[in-house]
């Protein structure tokens, strides 16, 4: 299995809370991970949900710009997501990503994000293949 790798190198949302890393499982499936700090905390001491949708948004749309070879921006058209658990302050979130179909403009995805065994939330999304290119 591959080792994680930092995604969060350039400045921008996801470096700017926290960051993430990554691998790659397979074709398929991916892995992501964080680890719970203060300023991810909601007022009950919980993880905020916020910071949950976009771990998962940023997580798994790495893995979809993985899946589609890693040649061309895709950008999130739906993200639905079921809030199952909470964590707190010192955990780690690791995001299992399998990629469910893959066709000439959009890609599907299924997400389970869990803390210390214990399911945190699921969600599955569909990503539209653009033109554009990452800017370097």
């Amino acid at each position: 299995m591959k080792k994680f790798e930092n995604i969060s190198t350039k400045p921008g949302f996801m470096k700017h809370n926290g960051g993430l890393v990554f691998r790659v499982i397979s074709k398929k499936k991916y892995q992501f991970k964080t680890k719970i700090k203060k300023i991810h905390l909601n007022r009950a001491g919980i993880t905020h949900g916020g910071f949950l949708a976009g771990i998962m948004d940023a997580g798994s749309g790495t893995a979809v710009h993985r899946a589609a070879g890693n040649k061309q921006v895709c950008v999130t058209i739906s993200l639905d997501i079921k809030f199952i658990g909470s964590s707190s302050i010192g955990e780690t979130i690791i995001g299992d990503v399998e990629i469910q179909k893959v066709t000439n403009s959009l890609i599907f995805m299924k997400c389970k994000l869990s803390s210390n065994k214990s399911l945190l939330a699921i969600g599955t999304g569909v990503w539209k293949k653009t033109r554009r290119s990452f800017i370097h």
